[in-house]
């Protein structure tokens, strides 16, 4: 029955929990076994937070008592490590921050917490969350669920791993450029990187540079990242950039007034994509047309004209790098790892070269707005490639050599604009490792994306599968 449970959405589990078909401790406990079995081979868990069970039986109690509950009421959440939990470690991935226990949560833990999530661990990712890679010397190298040798991505890998492996039912990322999107591609997971702002980053480190930042949920259904962005959107008076009202229409099961125009690519303007990843774009677009939307292929000629993930080099070192060098002021060599060293020796961007690239990061957005006049969706790629060998620099993609950075050519203009995108499973590659789509939305349109995904989800023929441990 454990099993059972620990791979039911965490939707599922509220109403089973809220109906007492399921205690809260039945299921608190099922995904505290499950770790204790799984997580020696993927390495997803850094640390259990203390007094879940004690949370779970006071659900439990709470609903004897006909108290009114939250839509999480008594399910088990994780969050990634960078995401502050009260008197629960946050180290970041760095034995900088070893020992280091906030005094409040950060604001979307607290929403889940709020909605009757109960924290159930914290999970791994790369120092300082900054990298694709889910690897630092304070917990170590997180592994995929679906073939250990692989990567489950980063920066939330772990998050991504512990949920794919029945670890969690749902959980916290942070993404700067791939970092929800991009792991949950790598173990066939959803999460929802929403519009910039929508939900604050309060009690989230690093902050620099903000307008990238975001935060949002990962699970494995497309109704759960509905549930959990409902209760995580809005402002809360601390993280400026969160302004726009938490009320949206989810979208899920509505019907449209007229009918939905979704548009297809996978470039130019993307780097080279892996044929397999081309081809489950192109039978999610037929998917989405046999489902009545009108469907067509498409370009944006300014994703050809500006790269990017070259944009976003240029304008991220230059805001990055000064909050790394105060992170490690007067620390020993030995206590960083790779990405804060290589950080810390990137040279400067000019400021010729900060301010054009200022300027074709608003071309970006300017494209995008031209093509959401005519257009609700935009259906990409996620990844190049499914998921990767562990310690892998440089790939061959469609015939071009490239570094590891192009992973993040699909994803990286969502973070330059500030688009909300969802990251979902639709194909599987020839070596069995999950191939997810992305679907983009308008600014402030998270219900459109939303819907189209739970269509897509409705003729997925991948949306069970989980890996075997």
């Amino acid at each position: 029955m454990n099993s059972d449970i620990t791979f039911l959405d965490a939707t599922k589990l509220a109403e089973l929990i809220r109906t007492r078909e399921l205690s809260s401790v039945e299921v608190v406990q099922a995904h505290l076994d499950r770790i204790e079995v799984v997580d020696p081979k993927v390495n997803a868990i850094v640390t259990l937070a203390d007094g879940a069970l004690q949370a779970a039986l006071a659900a439990d109690v709470a609903l004897k008592e006909g108290k009114e509950v939250g839509p999480l009421h008594g399910v088990p959440f994780t969050a990634k490590d960078s995401i502050d939990t009260a008197n629960v470690l946050t180290q970041r991935g760095s034995p900088i921050f070893k020992g280091r226990k906030p005094d409040a949560d950060a604001e979307s833990v607290a929403r889940l917490k709020e909605a009757g999530g109960i924290l159930l661990a914290k999970t791994n990712l790369p120092e300082f969350s900054y990298w694709i890679e889910s690897d630092n010397l304070l917990s170590g190298r997180s592994n995929n669920p679906w073939d250990l040798t692989r990567t489950p991505g980063g920066s939330s890998g772990g998050e991504s791993a512990a949920i794919a492996a029945g670890m969690s039912p749902i959980g916290l990322g942070t993404d700067l450029a791939i970092s929800v999107r991009g792991p949950a591609a790598q173990t066939g997971i959803v999460s929802l990187k929403a519009t910039h702002g929508r939900v604050p980053m309060t009690g989230i480190w690093p902050r620099a540079p903000r307008r990238f930042w975001h935060v949002g949920p990962m699970a494995r259904s497309i109704r759960d990242l509905a549930l959990a962005f409902s209760q995580l959107a809005g402002p809360d008076g601390k993280d400026a950039f969160s302004t726009s009202a938490a009320a949206f229409d989810a979208g899920i099961g509505r019907q449209p007034h007229r009918q939905l125009r979704v548009g297809y690519m996978t470039g130019p303007g993307f780097g080279p994509v892996d044929a397999e990843v081309k081809a489950t774009v192109v039978a999610a677009a037929n998917a989405l047309k046999g489902l009545g939307l009108h469907v067509e292929a498409v370009g944006i000629p300014a994703l050809e004209k500006d790269f990017a993930l070259d944009v976003f080099n240029r304008l991220h070192v230059m805001e990055m790098k000064p909050a790394f060098a105060e992170a490690t002021a007067g620390r020993s060599a030995d206590e960083l790892y790779k990405m804060a060293k290589t950080m810390l020796g990137l040279p400067d961007t000019s400021m010729s070269d900060y301010i054009d690239a200022e300027q074709a990061a608003e071309r970006i957005r300017d494209g995008y707005a031209e093509y959401f006049k005519n257009f609700d969706v935009l259906l990409t790629h996620v990844l190049p490639i499914p998921a990767h060998k562990h310690g892998v620099a440089e790939f061959v993609i469609d015939g071009q050599k490239v570094d590891a950075t192009y992973l993040q050519g699909a994803t990286v203009p969502l973070n330059v604009t500030g688009l909300p995108g969802i990251s979902m499973r639709f194909g599987t590659s020839k070596e069995g490792m999950p191939i997810n789509v992305q679907l983009v939305g308008s600014w402030l349109a998270e219900s459109t994306i939303l819907h189209v995904a739970s269509l897509l989800e409705s003729v997925s023929t991948v949306r069970d599968l989980h890996p075997t441990l």
